[in-house]
């Protein structure tokens, strides 16, 4: 086992030298998804390259709680996205491959190798490679089926999907466009569940908005003030140009228990998943 580590940090140190070999034998993998990164990057703000690297360092450090929240934070993300699952599996399949692919050069290179040493950390590095890949579908399914669920409350009654990530925690995810109709039941039971719930922090993800007028986004501010007056932090993600530009032009300045963020995945990254936090 002390030579299986020595090995593992010696490999760390190859893939630190060889990252951009590893990124391009990536991008030659994945025929299908590499023309789909910028706009992945763009829909979700999810840099597939960037969290590849990511991923393999925990993989090669033997990291596996890091690992399986990383694999969660991933299947959040896409989930709220709606990204097609399809191009997730041709990406991750093209990791494991490009990963080997410098593991077989890196043993090639080794003058010292051991058959013995390679299964040890064969087992170790594939067992990793499933565990991110099973936390990753059971996050994503159960965040898609929570996030449907409200999705489809919401067009029956106009009910707040309000999703519980945490004991504390929740996501607001807002869909379509806010009026004043749907900003007064936004009012009414954003309040109640804060209460309900004993929310200390509430992320609302507004990236889903379509269009919000004047008057919505007055109201809006008022409801995060009364959040705010209950001892509840609103952190705001995926605000839009228009709406910022309403906001701007309205003067309207946000309390100073809120925090606005650029999309939801930096908000969990900083409030569930602070290990993540560089």
């Amino acid at each position: 086992m002390e030579q299986t580590y020595e090995y593992s940090n010696q490999l760390k140190g190859f893939f630190e030298k060889n990252n951009q070999n590893f990124e391009q034998i990536l991008l030659s993998e994945a025929v299908n998804v590499k023309d789909k990164i910028h706009e992945i990057l763009t829909v979700g703000n999810i840099d597939l390259v960037n969290n590849a690297h990511t991923l393999v360092y925990y993989i090669i450090d033997g990291e596996d709680e890091a690992l399986r929240k990383f694999a969660k934070q991933e299947g959040i993300a896409w989930a709220t996205h709606s990204i097609d699952l399809s191009f997730k599996l041709e990406w991750f399949q093209a990791i494991r491959r490009s990963l080997w692919r410098l593991i077989e050069k890196f043993y090639e290179m080794n003058e010292n190798k051991k058959i013995r040493d390679f299964f040890q950390l064969e087992s170790a590095i594939n067992d990793r490679v499933d565990e991110f890949l099973n936390s990753f579908f059971i996050t994503y399914s159960t965040y898609k089926d929570s996030l449907l669920s409200a999705q489809q409350e919401l067009v029956k009654n106009l009910s707040v999907p309000i999703i519980p990530i945490g004991s504390s925690i929740c996501i607001l995810p807002l869909i379509g466009a806010m009026d004043n109709n749907r900003i007064e039941i936004l009012k009414d039971k954003v309040l109640t569940k804060v209460s309900d719930l004993s929310i200390e922090t509430l992320i609302m993800d507004l990236s889903g908005i379509a269009t919000m007028d004047k008057e919505s986004t007055i109201e809006l501010t008022k409801v995060i003030d009364g959040i705010s007056m209950m001892g509840c932090k609103t952190v705001i993600t995926g605000l839009r140009k228009e709406t910022v530009r309403e906001v701007t032009n309205l003067g309207i300045q946000f309390n100073q228990q809120t925090e606005t963020l650029a999309t939801l995945q930096q908000a969990l990254s900083e409030y569930f998943f602070p290990h993540f936090n560089q």
